[in-house]
């Protein structure tokens, strides 16, 4: 009988585990009434999103980088960033506005993006199997561009379910925080069912968590669409075309200067961020930093970019309403300074420094542009803007990315990282310049002459 108490209690502790974790998990989701206003089951939603995304990606990564020389697998990785370019081909002229239309059926369309994506897992899962190439790389970009559409739809339903009590920064921190802590839950998990019983069955595992991402994006509330008969009085001038109409594309042309501030410096984060991961990698992997061997290297300048995007998410959280501007453009400072002094003292660890500080910076940057484009363009157009902005941030990636591929046959870190630092600190520059005329524009009164009643003969020359 005192066996079969004790396992019971044991059976109960190991409940009482998960569901506390659960509950846990809810508080955070949902404080602040973004339980109430449904914030917080969207949050549940990208959190899922995150992990089939992990999943997918563990299973991609040692078929690309991993198990190839550092020669070979510089050829296959700049061969791989300049296929990816070829989904954003669709973001921008056809998925943005295809979301715009669809605005009174975004939930079916949030569940679709994870349907998809799990039947292309599975998919992937027979490919890796047998070696099927034809169907395993189509399945890979679907899967990106299904990720995408997501990312878009999620920030374009966020202001309708954002509670009084938090700002635009923080809503988009609190989604991207949770997704960056699933993930770094999934991934180790998801490496070890990889090294166990290989990609096929994480790619499964995959398809099961993009099935929970659908029921979850089903039950969202009712409010993250738009009826047909909403009014859009309500929605900033300039941005209320119809998404059916010639005009909209004008429109998205003239997005005004904010976003296209916010744009350009995020873009300029991004490029950034390209560059310094891939030269690192190559370097850290083609040299020994003693007493670190190159694949330990490797993995520490994994940990600290996965650190530097969740110290950045939080830092986004906590700046709350404090101007999105202002965090980019700090945070750019903030990636020139640390890349200068990387180029001056490189080694090992300023290396893992300024890895940490570009993925805090490319975190930051977009949760501040985000919280721009939500509040500076009208529900009607977002998607589509949100696509553009997508599309442009690949771009400005890849570019990055193959420069650092490149950079890293000819130029050690002290040489690399300097040309990276001029050139941090140009475009910051030229940023700032921008921002000063077109606030000065802004600023300059416009000169009118008043209509005087009096007669003319009356009138003071």
């Amino acid at each position: 009988m005192g066996v079969r108490s004790r396992t019971a209690a044991t059976v109960r502790k190991l409940r009482a585990g998960p569901a506390s974790m659960t509950r846990l998990t809810r508080r955070a989701t949902h404080a602040h009434g973004a339980g109430t206003s449904g914030l917080g089951s969207l949050i549940e939603v990208s959190a899922f999103n995150y992990a089939g995304d992990a999943l997918v990606a563990v299973a991609l990564a040692g078929t690309i980088f991993f198990g190839l020389d550092v020669n070979k697998a510089r050829t296959q990785v700049a061969l791989y960033l300049l296929v990816t370019m070829a989904p954003f081909a669709l973001i921008a002229p056809l998925v943005g506005p295809a979301l715009d239309r669809i605005r009174s059926a975004r939930r079916i369309a949030i569940a679709g993006t994870f349907l998809a994506r799990g039947l292309l897992c599975w998919s992937m899962a027979g490919a890796v199997q047998h070696g099927d190439q034809v169907t395993f790389l189509p399945a890979a970009f679907g899967c990106l561009v299904l990720s995408k559409a997501f990312g878009i739809l999620r920030s374009a339903v966020t202001p309708r379910v954002l509670p009084d009590q938090i700002s635009l920064v923080t809503a988009n921190a609190r989604a991207s925080f949770a997704g960056l802590l699933t993930a770094a839950v999934v991934t180790p998990l998801s490496a070890g069912l990889g090294f166990l019983a290989g990609p096929d069955w994480v790619l499964r595992l995959g398809t099961a968590v993009f099935a929970g991402g659908a029921i979850l994006g089903l039950r969202l509330p009712g409010k993250v669409e738009t009826q047909e008969t909403e009014k859009t009085a309500s929605e900033p001038p300039g941005t209320s075309a119809p998404a059916d109409e010639p005009g909209r594309w004008r429109t998205l042309l003239r997005v005004g200067p904010q976003v296209t501030e916010a744009l350009g410096a995020n873009a300029t984060l991004r490029a950034f961020s390209g560059f310094l991961i891939l030269y690192l990698a190559f370097m850290l992997r083609g040299s020994r930093f003693d007493p670190s061997p190159p694949n330990v290297a490797l993995g520490l300048l994994a940990a600290a970019a996965a650190i530097g995007g969740l110290v950045g998410t939080a830092v986004g959280a906590w700046v709350k309403s404090r101007a999105p501007q202002l965090i980019i453009f700090a945070t750019l400072a903030l990636s020139t300074a640390a890349t200068g002094a990387a180029a001056v003292f490189f080694d090992l660890w300023t290396a893992l420094a300024v890895a940490f500080v570009a993925a805090l910076g490319q975190s930051l940057g977009k949760l501040s542009l985000d919280a721009v484009v939500q509040r500076e363009i009208g529900d009607e157009i977002r998607s589509s803007t949100f696509a553009v902005s997508e599309t442009l941030h690949q771009l400005v990636w890849v570019i990055g990315g193959l420069a650092g591929l490149a950079m890293s046959t000819v130029a050690n870190g002290h040489v690399a990282l300097g040309v990276l630092a001029v050139a941090l600190g140009v475009a910051t520059v030229a940023l700032a310049g921008q921002r000063r005329r077109g606030r000065r524009t802004a600023d300059t009164p416009v000169r009118t002459w008043p209509v005087d009643p009096a007669p003319a003969e009356h009138r003071h020359v």
